[in-house]
């Protein structure tokens, strides 16, 4: 079984797009995104400086964006058999399961961008990864801190969000074995900070239309496959107020049998995560064009 993961929000970098857009079509299909979620994506994806792509209303709908150019580009897409995606990615993945339009994916996705950007703006906050040391005696250091696990990544990763004053605590005093990294991003996300998202998004998404899925998919809340749209898109409201299990998800590719996992563009983070927790399992991360050979060949069965 070949899957198709697509990254979240902290995986773009400036000018990433370039060698997409040589490509025939896609600078009109990314014109079409751009209109759908209301950001300039041609711009975002080749001009604009990592600043200014950090942006949550800008970050959200170019990562989306990308994933999907670079589905679209994989001949054999009839071969994946799976698909999931980490926090905003789950937007690519329901379009790529045909539980969303891709058009009604990067629409939902631009509001949702903006407003986390708006309850990011409400609160100083912030997140951190965690790297390193005893999940169970982190969890409780957190506690006393008022932070909350945000990502569960696997791998000995859990990023981590809340106040910017108790994340500094916890950097300057990290918890025994580990290191704490703080994250160039705007605000708590997948914490209760992000409740009036919340709400925003579950009207919008209560107006648009879903199917069932085509393939396989699994959902962030807890690694579990839905076989539903509606239900999917219920977690995809609920998942920005909740954590991440993307070490669940890990888990249930390993009980499913998967044999090989491709990252979609902007790749790199999921298919490091996934060398580390699910060894021996060939990965393929689709950065650009020129990696679309090697994705091609592990669906035909080779070795990518």
């Amino acid at each position: 079984m070949i899957i198709a993961v697509f990254p979240g929000q902290g995986s773009q970098s400036p000018g990433f797009l370039v060698p997409w857009l040589e490509r025939a079509g896609a600078r009109e299909q990314l014109e079409a995104y751009s209109e759908w979620a209301g950001v300039d994506l041609v711009a975002a994806g080749t001009e604009w400086d990592a600043d200014r792509i950090r942006d949550t209303k800008v970050a959200q709908p170019l990562i989306v964006a990308a994933s999907l150019l670079s589905w679209n580009a994989i001949d054999d897409r009839s071969a994946v058999a799976g698909v999931a995606g980490h926090s905003v990615g789950e937007f690519a993945a329901a379009a790529a399961a045909g539980i969303l339009s891709e058009e009604d994916a990067l629409r939902l996705v631009g509001l949702r961008g903006r407003a986390m950007a708006d309850a990011a703006a409400a609160e100083q906050t912030g997140m951190a990864a965690v790297i390193g040391g005893d999940e169970a005696s982190i969890v409780a250091r957190l506690e006393e801190l008022d932070l909350t696990p945000a990502n569960y990544n696997g791998g000995g990763q859990l990023v981590v969000a809340g106040a910017l004053d108790a994340l500094a605590t916890l950097a300057s005093e990290p918890p025994a074995g580990t290191r704490v990294i703080p994250l160039q991003v705007a605000g708590a996300f997948h914490t209760r900070y992000m409740a009036p998202a919340v709400e925003t998004l579950r009207a919008a998404v209560a107006a648009t239309a879903t199917s069932d899925p085509r393939r396989k998919i699994w959902t962030n809340r807890d690694g579990s496959a839905v076989d539903q749209g509606a239900a999917f898109a219920d977690l995809l409201v609920d998942q920005v107020a909740s954590p991440v299990r993307w070490d669940l998800c890990m888990t249930a590719f390993g009980d499913a049998g998967v044999t090989g996992i491709i990252e979609l563009a902007p790749a790199g983070t999921l298919a490091g995560l996934a060398k580390r927790a699910l060894r021996g399992t060939p990965t393929v991360a689709v950065k650009t064009p020129d990696d679309l050979a090697a994705a091609q060949t592990l669906l035909s069965g080779g070795t990518a």
